[in-house]
């Protein structure tokens, strides 16, 4: 085990810095190295592992699937993808749903989707796609058009044409940009790489307005804050405003690669046979992986946990006497810890205290945990976040 750190760096590209140890086990809040040092993990995978580690129930489901049926392409039905997308529509705004292998995917197919019904809703030249500042869509050519980051566009360009940028929350700046030539608008109700800053409810407002004065499609970016993160299931449920189409991942496959675009009637009536496709998405394994979280995590009792621990934890950070946090912002259990440092040593001094943390940027440390969370993990995160802010 101890050579596996340094065959990874043999072998794999190295677009990620790791710590130096290499993690072989979880159980709840808990995983563990290979020397046998203990983690309480704080960023499910980046908000991916909602029911935590070694799930019972998860487990036992994907042992059975596989033993039964892994994969067959979406030549064929399968009962796994049509009771997921059942719960899927019957959970949600939407009336269909389209599947994919990840969050970016689901981004890319959105934009397809979007671009085609223009199309043949208005006739051609109505291209334009619309994001925010501080967004995070995905780092494939369409969904790294729509995201903010000059760091992460400019190694790659020429990107998609058509994309266009407005400040978050300015809702002048994007009544600018929104016009007769935008077919879709992509934003984040919750924004999570840029920092976890929530949209405003105004600026949604006046966005749905402008999309419908110019036919345009709001299409709600739910990556990172659905699937229960923010104690509701859907983030857009806090704002009463809909979207036309949201894209779904991360939390869906509790560890299995799902990404989910779900869209209304009027945009999946002009879709056809062979305009979009995957040969993976919706296996078997990763279907009936989501019917198990999406079953827990829709349950009203979870979801008031998850606004229980979220309402302790931000009340906990904002009784922490230190004169690095400039703010506490966030919903569920999405929270941003805003500093006025870099905060890249604290999640690496997190390691030495047993803490898996993660940041947004360079000052914004994010707490993204598994929704089984409880007030002693709560407790434990705090000490060993006070101890190590007084060693900084």
């Amino acid at each position: 085990m101890n050579n596996i750190p340094q065959k990874t760096e043999d072998n794999v590209i190295h677009t990620y810095g790791r710590p130096p140890f290499t993690l072989v086990s979880g159980k709840g809040m808990i995983v563990t190295d290979s020397e046998g040092n203990e983690y309480l993990d704080l960023v499910a995978g980046i908000a991916v592992a909602a029911l935590g580690h070694a799930d019972p129930e998860l487990t036992a489901a994907v042992s059975e699937q596989i033993a039964t049926l892994s994969h067959v392409s979406n030549l064929y039905y399968t009962a796994p993808q049509a009771n997921l997308a059942e719960r899927l529509v019957n959970l949600s705004f939407a009336d269909k749903v389209y599947f994919a292998n990840s969050g970016a995917e689901a981004v890319e197919a959105a934009i397809k989707f979007a671009r085609k019904y223009a199309r043949t809703q208005h006739g051609p030249g109505k291209t334009g796609v619309v994001s925010f500042t501080g967004s995070f869509h995905g780092r494939t050519m369409g969904s790294l058009a729509l995201t903010a980051r000059e760091k992460y566009q400019a190694p790659f360009r020429p990107l998609m044409p058509g994309a266009s940028f407005a400040p978050f929350n300015d809702i002048a700046a994007a009544e600018k940009v929104i016009g007769p030539d935008t077919c879709a608008v992509f934003v984040e109700p919750i924004q999570g790489e840029g920092g976890i800053n929530p949209a405003n409810l105004d600026f949604l407002q006046a966005v749905r307005a402008r999309c419908d004065q110019y036919g345009a499609l709001l299409v709600f970016d739910e990556i990172q804050c659905g699937m229960g993160r923010t104690g509701k299931l859907w983030a857009y449920e806090h704002y009463g405003v809909t979207p036309d189409m949201m894209t779904v991942a991360k939390a869906l496959g509790g560890g299995l690669p799902i990404g989910v675009t779900l869209v209304t009637d009027a945009v999946a009536n002009v879709m056809g046979a062979g305009d979009h496709g995957s040969t993976f998405a919706a296996g078997p394994v990763a279907c009936r992986a989501a019917e198990v979280v999406l079953k827990r995590v829709s349950q009203p009792a979870l979801l008031a946990h998850v606004t229980h621990m979220g309402d302790l934890l931000m009340e906990r950070l904002h009784e922490l006497n230190s004169p690095h946090i400039l703010e506490v912002r966030g919903k569920g259990l999405m929270i941003g810890v805003a500093m006025d440092m870099d905060v890249t040593p604290i999640v690496q001094k997190g390691f030495d205290h047993g803490l898996l943390l993660l940041n947004a940027g360079p000052n914004v440390l994010r707490l993204l945990p598994p929704y089984i969370i409880a007030e002693t993990h709560v407790d434990q995160f705090m000490t060993k976040l006070e101890t190590i802010l007084t060693e900084l």
